[in-house]
C-alpha cells in the first residue's frame, strides 16, 4: 500500500510523543509498504529525501511551532497552505493525518475526496471546553474547529481508551480504533544508566501547562518531611525555563535542581531515566505520554496528577507502575 503520514513537526528535528510515534510507525511500515511523511523541511538538501525506507517531503521551510508558549495558529495555517500543492492530488491508499493543529486535516480531506484515499486522523487530546481557558472567548472557534475536524475522516485513531471516551463525550460518531503508543523495550535495555543519579526527574517541554513550577514549589516541603535534601533533574527547554530557575533561587533550592536543558540524544534521556528513582509529570493535561512508558521500561515508577482531563492516569496504574497524586491546587 501507499501510505502518507501528515504532521508538520518531524522527528528527530522536533522531539515529542507524536513525532516519535509517527516515525516509529512509518519506518516499520516501510519494510512492506511505500511510506511517505509530509512535514516541514528541517533537513539540509533536497526537499524530498529517503530515510530508513521512508520518503520525507519537506513542504515548506520550518518556522517556530510556538509563540509565547502556545502552539502558533499562524504556523499551522502556513504549513497547511504549503501542504496544498505538495499533497492535494498525490495518490495514496491511506492518509494518516495528525489531529493537531487541525488545518492540515482539511487539506488531507480534500485529497481523499479528489483521489479516493482513505483518510484517518490520529487523535492525541480532546480540548473541548479547555479551549476557553486557553484562548478566552476566542476559544469558541477552537472548539468548533475541533468538533468539525472529527467529521472529516473515515476513521479516528485515538491513542488511548481515555481519548476515545473523550471523543465520544463530545458526540463523535465516526468509527474509533484505539492504537496506543509503545516503546522499543529491548533496545532500551541495552542503554546503560547515567553516572549521575536523580531522586526525581522531569522530562518535557518547559511550558506553563506542564506545571513544573508546582514540582519545584513542593520540594522544600518534601525535604522538610523526609529530613534530607533531594537531587532533581529537569530535562527540557521552553518559555518557562528562566522563570523556573528564578523560582528555584527564590526558594533557595537551586543547588538541588539541575536544569539539563534540551538533551539531543534519545539515548542520553533514557540513561537519565534509568538513573532516576522517580519520574514526575505534574501536568494535568496529557494524552498518552511516551515518557511514562519509557520511564517504566527503565524500571522507574511515575508520579502523575489525578485530574479528569489527564490521560496520564490511564497509563499509570495507581500503586503498580506509579502513583496518582491528588493535587491541592
Amino acid at each position: 500500500m501507499r501510505i502518507a503520514f501528515v504532521y508538520d513537526a518531524v522527528f528527530p528535528y522536533e522531539k515529542g510523543g507524536a513525532q516519535k510515534r509517527i516515525w516509529e510507525l512509518a519506518r516499520r511500515l516501510a519494510t512492506d509498504h511505500d511510506v511517505h511523511l509530509y512535514g516541514m523541511h528541517y533537513w539540509d538538501g533536497p526537499t524530498t529525501i529517503e530515510r530508513e525506507g521512508v520518503t520525507l517531503h519537506g513542504v515548506c521551510e520550518p518556522i517556530e511551532l510556538y509563540t509565547e508558549g502556545r502552539r502558533s495558529i499562524l504556523q499551522a495555517l502556513y504549513f497547511a497552505l504549503w501542504l496544498i500543492p505538495a499533497l492535494l492530488t498525490k495518490e495514496f491508499d491511506i492518509i494518516d493525518c495528525q489531529e493537531f493543529p487541525y488545518f492540515p486535516c482539511f487539506v488531507a480531506k480534500a485529497n481523499s475526496l479528489i483521489t479516493g484515499a482513505t483518510l484517518v486522523i490520529t487523535w492525541y487530546e480532546v480540548w473541548d471546553k479547555y479551549w476557553y481557558e486557553y484562548l478566552g472567548l476566542k476559544g469558541v472557534f477552537g472548539q468548533l474547529i475541533e468538533r468539525f475536524t472529527t467529521r472529516l475522516p473515515a476513521r479516528i485513531i485515538p491513542i488511548s481508551s481515555f481519548i476515545a471516551d473523550d471523543l465520544r463525550a463530545i458526540g463523535t460518531t465516526k468509527p474509533l480504533t484505539v492504537v496506543e503508543n509503545g516503546v522499543d523495550f529491548d533496545n532500551l535495555q541495552s542503554i546503560p544508566a547515567s553516572d549521575t543519579s536523580w531522586d526525581l526527574l522531569f522530562v518535557g517541554r518547559l511550558s506553563e501547562h506542564k506545571r513544573v513550577n508546582q514540582l519545584i514549589a513542593a520540594i522544600p516541603e518534601i525535604e522538610r518531611q523526609i529530613q534530607t535534601s533531594l537531587t532533581i533533574g529537569i530535562i527540557g527547554d521552553g518559555p518557562e525555563r528562566e522563570e523556573l530557575e528564578t523560582q528555584a533561587e527564590t526558594l533557595d533550592i537551586e543547588s538541588e535542581i539541575t536544569f539539563l536543558g534540551f538533551v539531543d540524544a534519545d539515548r542520553d534521556v533514557i540513561a537519565h531515566l534509568k538513573a532516576a528513582s522517580v519520574f514526575v509529570l505534574p501536568s494535568i493535561r496529557e494524552g498518552f505520554p511516551n515518557t511514562i512508558l519509557e520511564a517504566n521500561a527503565c524500571g522507574t515508577p511515575a508520579v502523575v496528577v489525578s485530574h479528569p482531563e489527564n490521560g496520564s492516569t490511564a497509563v499509570v496504574d495507581d500503586g503498580q507502575n506509579g502513583i496518582h497524586h491528588r493535587p491541592n491546587s
